[in-house]
């Protein structure tokens, strides 16, 4: 035990008096965020997304609805499920929610010339009141134009718009999740396989393997001081992050900790593995490189993971940082708790399990 806390305390000294260290992990990434927030600001681009619920599945619904699909302004999906939908909404992910009830086609069919215009629920996002009146005006310039050709120009159906009061989520709230991802990502990987290839070069793990240190000791000294620097990178990260732009934790400060460990030690056991294939440090570098810029790009970490190609989401959909991403900004931005976010937490732990599985074959003193 003794052995254990020297190294951790010997590694901790190490980060403190590498100055190229302390920049690329500590203030790099704050410099980022500062530098991302400030030209996106709390806002985002507009963006039309509509989904559909149909619970009517007439030949009058259909009709209106394919009409919805061919504006090009607008991104139409269908759903069986309002609450999904409107939970969606609520999250920010959609702007407008459009209700076909049951009944909606034999009102319109049946409807005689005095009667009253039918209403369609249209739920929009108050939070976000640029895009969501831009597609309630989109949405109901489509059905005039619809309803008024089908009865020589006398309307038969309009919008009902209820607002419904959502995440007031911002870039800045989206992008600091992925900033921590980041740099615990890059932390583990880059870090770990570079300082292991170079003590093996060095002949510093030959010393210590010449001792009565096991390999246990030395691993568990690792981590616990990565989870150390981890955590207090996060924790400066988040209180940048609120003192400049006010991005607050919504969720539980146990189940973001819980991540971070979970992230630190799936990307360590990755960060060991290149440390045990690299032949020197020259080349961890490169190949570290080459595993973590993809994932920069498809983990979630600077754009949304739905926004990504068709052909790359069964990809994304494997990728730590991908889960890593997901579950810091659903614990940061929506508060879900843990029950909600069993998924990310099985397929990180599932990476950390196979990755040091794997780095306890690829391992080598010298």
């Amino acid at each position: 035990m003794k052995a254990y806390w020297q190294l951790t305390l010997a590694q901790l000294r190490i980060f403190s008096r590498n100055r190229q260290v302390l920049f690329f992990t500590l203030l790099f990434p704050l410099i980022l965020m500062i530098a991302l927030g400030s030209f996106v600001g709390k806002g985002g681009g507009i963006s039309i997304s509509l989904t559909i619920v149909d619970h009517d599945d007439t030949t009058a619904s259909e009709e209106l609805i394919t009409l919805l699909k061919e504006n090009e302004a607008m991104d139409v999906n269908e759903s069986d499920d309002l609450t999904s939908a409107l939970d969606s909404l609520e999250k920010g992910d959609v702007q407008i929610v459009m209700e076909f009830p049951i009944g909606y086609g034999e009102s319109v069919l049946n409807r005689a010339e005095n009667d009253p215009t039918y209403s369609l629920p249209v739920y929009y996002n108050e939070t976000n009141m640029s895009a969501s009146q831009l597609g309630l005006t989109v949405v109901n310039a489509t059905i005039d134009e619809w309803s008024k050709e089908a009865t020589n120009y006398m309307p038969i159906v309009e919008i009902e718009s209820k607002g419904i009061r959502a995440l007031d989520i911002g870039y800045i709230d989206f992008l600091v999740p992925g900033i921590v991802a980041m740099m615990i990502m890059s932390n583990n990987m880059n870090g770990v396989a570079g300082q292991i290839s170079a003590w093996r070069e060095r002949g510093i793990l030959r010393r210590m393997q010449g001792t009565r240190l096991k390999a246990s000791t030395f691993i568990a000294a690792q981590i616990t001081a990565r989870l150390f620097l981890n955590g207090f990178q996060a924790l400066l990260v988040l209180l940048v992050a609120n003192l400049i732009f006010g991005v607050n934790v919504s969720g539980s400060w146990l189940v973001l900790i819980g991540f971070v460990i979970l992230g630190t030690l799936a990307f360590m056991a990755l960060g060991f593995i290149i440390a045990g294939i690299a032949k020197n440090p020259e080349s961890a570098g490169p190949i570290a490189g080459f595993a973590t810029f993809p994932m920069l790009f498809l983990g979630g970490v600077f754009f949304p993971i739905s926004n990504m190609p068709e052909f790359l989401q069964p990809i994304v959909k494997i990728l730590p940082i991908a889960h890593l991403s997901t579950a810091l900004r659903e614990t940061m931005n929506v508060g879900t708790p843990l029950t909600g976010l069993w998924v990310e937490g099985l397929i990180l732990s599932g990476w950390a399990i196979v990755a040091f599985m794997i780095a306890s074959r690829t391992f080598r003193w010298e």
